[in-house]
């Protein structure tokens, strides 16, 4: 039986009814369906707008639905139109001529931008505490490698060595910037939509702030027209999932490559690799790997969206049903994501000889000695240009610049000292730099402490 019959004479095309029904989509909102509708009843009640004897009945009914979906005596079939039609069609037969007393003061639209802003906002709650997780793993290694060295890159070219944890650290706060993306959005999430019925209010005496604070929303819709079409907050979190996933992606392009033998620098646990169909000693890294591709799932899920709402007249079209579509692929793809890089991570093995090794005669010391001239009153542009020439030196003589002697030095300009030699080791090198928010292991943990404090 469907919700809006009564017009119409012919009956709908077996086609034109599987296409458009989104009970696979949708069913997955059947308990926050029940949790809108309990509220929106309780209030009628409490409204005079409709007794108690029918609120009683409904509120038995909806209650009777939960039991029985969760036990698995009732549930959705695949040919219902949508989970909202489906447990009002349920409540009817369980209890009556009550039933089709819920949805007055409400439609389909508001209640369905309801239901779909509760659960997502769940589903960000977890998004978060996941996020928090990986952190935590991160802080966990990085706590164990302020001293590890290795090549800090730009361009994919060695520039200066700074420590493993100092490395890891960066995806802490690209990690803590998406959780505070994500907890600044549950507040435009949390708007209650419901009680604007299809797009223009309800002349019913309705109570929506008793709704809202029932269900924990935030505010009230203050325009029933924005409310039933806006899917803003929809977009928004696909936003704020792509930059995630985009996080997650770099993180993975990272391990893939240091997981390679001409890096060396992490070995991935048995749990999150697999092998070859042809290569016995293949260890390939599939877990980063797969993030990496899932990636573009959520991107495209975004541009869906985007595509979904551009040219959408107010108010409610059915192409938002389609919202879903692109909200569910991103949720199932992030969250498997989150957890299995923080596996990934919990169980590498970090090669810091390794690390440390490829660091030899790769000149990522220069800036320190054009920086000790600095320190001798030199300008800097002119120290510049005297270590280039250093290094030209060091190439042509096949030496490594922390292995040069100030006899070497000299050669090139006088005011090299022993104290030039002296800062020229890749640790020491790292060690310098203790401005906040360096490298250098006393500003790492003062990081450390601050991304603890955070969490």
């Amino acid at each position: 039986m469907s919700l809006w019959g009564g017009r119409f004479v012919g009956q709908t095309s077996d086609l034109m009814r599987e296409f458009s029904s989104s009970i696979d989509l949708d069913s997955r909102l059947w308990q926050v369906d029940l949790k809108a509708s309990r509220a929106h009843a309780q209030m009628l009640g409490l409204q005079k707008i409709l007794d108690a004897g029918d609120v009683e009945a409904i509120l038995s009914g909806l209650a009777r639905i939960e039991s029985e979906w969760l036990s698995g005596v009732w549930q959705a079939g695949a040919d219902e139109e949508d989970i909202h039609g489906a447990i009002e069609a349920r409540l009817t037969e369980l209890i009556g001529e009550p039933a089709k007393r819920m949805h007055t003061a409400r439609s389909r639209n508001d209640q369905v931008a309801t239901d779909t802003r509760i659960y997502l906002d769940s589903m960000v709650a977890f998004i978060i505490e996941d996020l928090a997780a990986l952190q935590k793993t991160l802080i966990e290694i990085s706590e164990a490698h302020v001293q590890t060295v290795l090549p800090g890159c730009t361009h994919m070219q060695h520039a200066q060595p700074v420590s493993l944890a100092h490395h890891l650290m960066a995806y802490f706060w690209m990690f803590e910037r998406d959780k505070e993306r994500l907890t600044e959005s549950r507040a435009r999430i949390m708007s209650l939509p419901l009680g604007s019925a299809a797009l223009a209010g309800t002349g019913f005496k309705i109570d929506r702030r008793q709704v809202a604070n029932s269900l924990g929303f935030l505010k009230v819709a203050e325009n029933s027209m924005d409310a039933v079409s806006d899917r803003d907050f929809v977009i928004e979190f696909l936003s704020s999932a792509s930059l995630v996933m985009m996080h997650l992606s770099r993180l993975s392009e990272e391990l893939i490559l240091w997981s390679t033998p001409e890096y060396g620098f992490v070995e991935l646990s048995d749990q999150v690799t697999t092998g070859s169909s042809i290569m016995p000693q293949k260890k390939n890294p599939d877990a980063p790997e797969l993030i990496r591709g899932k990636t573009g799932r959520v991107y495209g899920a975004l541009m869906g969206a985007l595509t979904m709402m551009k040219s959408l007249p107010l108010a409610y079209n059915r192409d938002m049903q389609e919202d879903k579509v692109h909200l569910w692929s991103a949720v199932d793809t992030l969250i498997p994501c989150l957890k299995l890089m923080k596996e990934v991570l919990a169980g590498a093995e970090w090669k810091a000889e390794k690390m440390l090794s490829s660091l030899k005669g790769d000149f990522s010391n220069a800036t320190d000695l054009a920086d000790d001239l600095v320190n001798k009153g030199v300008s800097f542009r002119e120290a510049h240009e005297v270590v280039g020439r250093v290094v030209l030196k060091c190439m042509d003589a096949g030496v490594a610049l922390e292995n040069v002697s100030v006899e070497f030095l000299r050669q090139l300009d006088s005011r090299f000292d022993q104290e030039s030699v002296d800062k020229m080791p890749h640790a020491a090198v790292m060690g310098a730099r203790s401005s906040d928010g360096g490298t250098a292991a006393e500003a790492v943990r003062i990081q450390i402490a601050n991304a603890k404090a955070k969490l």
